[in-house]
Parts: C-alpha cells; structure tokens; sequence
C-alpha cells in the first residue's frame, strides 16, 4: 500500500517581502490561504456560480476561445487514446459567455463531458479583470491567466516557470512532487502531450505499480493540499504537480513567470537539441560530454575561465546582450548547416 502524500506547508498573511526572502529562495510549495480572499472574484463566487459568471461576462470581449472536451467516458481525465497515437479528447473554439453558460447548464448532469478552457491569458480574455482582481507578489508585467471548467483531472506535469496559483471558484486539490522524482513518475512522450512538457503516465487514482514499480518511490515524496475560493499556491520551477477540479464549476487563476535573465536561449530547447546530439553515441564518448557539461555549463565551485584574461574569454566572459547576440548568431549559422 502506498503511503498518503503528506500535506504541503501552509502560511497565512503573506506579504511580498517575505514571498522574495524566505519562500522563493526555500525552493518548495507552499499553500498561501486566503492570498485572494479580498478578489471581487472570489466574493461574487462565494454568493453563487451566477454571480461569478455575471461578473465575468462583464469583462468578456466576446472573442473566440480555445476549449477542450472529453467524452464522459474519460471521468475527467484528459489523457491519452489507449493506443497512445492520439489524445482523448477534441479541441475546439466559441465564446467566453457560451462556455460559461453550459458549465452551469450541466452541473447538475451525472456523467458530463470534461470541458476546460487552459491557460487563457486575462487581459485579452477579460480586460480590466486583472487590475480589479491583482495579487502583488509579482511583477505587474506578468498577465494572469484562466483556467475554466468542471470537474477534470489533470496528469502529473511540471511547468519551466514558477508559479503561483489562485482558486476563484470551486475546489482543486494539488498533488506535487520534487523534480528528482522524473525517472519515477515515467513522462510521456515529447512530441505529443495534452499541453506542453511531458506528462506522467501514472494514473494518481489508480496506480499500476506492475507496469510503474518505480512510482511507489515517487509517492514516498508526495505531497498535497486541497485549495478553497481566495487560496493560492506557489509551485517553484519544474515542480511536478496534479491538478483536479473538484466541483462542477471552477474558475482558476495564474502568474507565470522566470526569474532568469533576458537573452538567454531555452533550456528545454537545448535538452532536445543534446538528445538529438548526444544521446545515442558510444557510451565512453557520452561520458565524457557528460563531464564537459558539468565544466562548462553546470560549474562548480570554480569558474572554468578564471584561468584566462578577461579579453579572452569569449563565450565564456560575463553574459552581456552583445555577447547573447553573437551566440545566437553562431548557433544559427550551425542550424543552418544541419
């Protein structure tokens, strides 16, 4: 039997001093009860479904949005077709209003459809909700987005941001686990995810521990908390984190953004251009470049240019815009002879 995850640290009364020096640089999720308790959001979801849907609407532009719809044969769950080709689920487009308008027709539906509108971005969904709904823990330059829909379970999966996560309306409980745990939560395939980064294939209700002996030492890090209207959580980068929606009608709401510098090319990117590169060669050439990396890319204690003077540093010197430019340029030239 697998051991209950254990709950995810709680903290009240945060304020952005102490969200920059005692919470980011701990590295580990946090629960943050009440961070929007004041959102006219929250109140009017609070009062009833209609009254959050009627404030929203009040800021609809009447724009088309993207959705997801499942069969209810999925119990929520946005996944895979059993054959893994394909997903379970189709895409589609309408309206903020008409979405909104059939989550509260069927909430009283047995088995519905899983519907969900992911990652919306605010300002051009609903302009003007993001001021009157605003948290200060970020930079004003970060753009909330919305998450809406009924109850849908969403896999394993982890973000290459931080994040931190509000609950508007309904219920979600998070599952999380540390970003050592990858190999033991068995990701899917790069090239076809139900959105992103890689999902696990670990079914969290359900798991297969024939098919996913390692998991059982995944759960031994789990962790989870289940959030309430006005809570949030903050999910430092590459977490991996379970979602589900937990009432028939759920509104969420997020700030992502990356603390690293301006210029810098995408990690992800390099991971899939290193497996194109480096993962099939000889093993005693792969461990070599494994040490090269750690030198170069990873450093240790010392600098791996300190030995040169500093004109002769090149890629290695401080990163500056026009050194970023001049990289770019090179690696685009080698793109270009691929």
């Amino acid at each position: 039997m697998l051991p209950a995850p254990r709950p995810i640290e709680e903290i009240e009364g945060i304020d952005q001093a102490r969200f920059r020096e005692e919470i980011r640089p701990a590295g580990r999720p946090v629960v943050l009860r009440g961070l929007a308790s004041g959102w006219p959001a929250v109140r009017a979801a609070r009062e009833s479904d209609e009254a959050l849907v009627a404030y929203m609407n009040g800021f609809a532009t009447g724009r088309p949005v993207a959705a997801i719809v499942g069969p209810p044969e999925i119990g929520g769950r946005f996944y895979y077709s059993e054959d893994m080709r394909g997903l379970n689920f189709q895409r589609g487009t309408s309206t903020l209003g008409a979405l909104l308008d059939g989550l509260l027709k069927n909430r009283g539906t047995e088995r519905p459809h899983a519907v969900a509108i992911q990652s919306e971005i605010i300002p051009q969904l609903m302009p003007g909700f993001e001021r009157a709904n605003a948290i200060d823990l970020v930079g004003a330059e970060v753009a909330p987005r919305a998450w809406i829909g009924n109850r849908i379970r969403v896999a394993p999966h982890y973000d290459l941001m931080e994040n931190i996560g509000i609950v508007v309306a309904g219920r979600r409980r998070f599952t999380v686990f540390p970003p050592d745990q990858l190999p033991n939560l068995y990701p899917g395939p790069f090239e076809l995810t139900p959105a992103g980064t890689p999902i696990s294939l670990v079914d969290l209700e359900a798991p297969d521990l024939e098919r996913f002996p390692r998991f059982a030492e995944a759960a031994a890090h789990a962790q989870t908390a289940t959030l309430e209207p006005g809570d949030a959580v903050y999910l430092p980068f590459h977490w991996w984190h379970a979602v589900d929606s937990l009432a028939p009608f759920n509104l969420f709401v997020n700030y992502w953004w990356n603390e690293a510098m301006p210029g810098l090319g995408g990690g992800y990117d390099a991971l899939l251009h290193a497996i194109y590169s480096l993962r099939h060669l000889p093993p005693e050439q792969r461990d070599v470049w494994k040490m090269v990396f750690d030198h170069y890319v990873f450093v240790g204690k010392e600098d791996p240019a300190a030995h040169l003077p500093p004109h002769a540093r090149g890629i290695l010197g401080p990163p500056t815009p026009g050194l970023f430019a001049r990289m770019r340029a090179v690696l685009k030239e080698i793109a270009g002879k691929a």
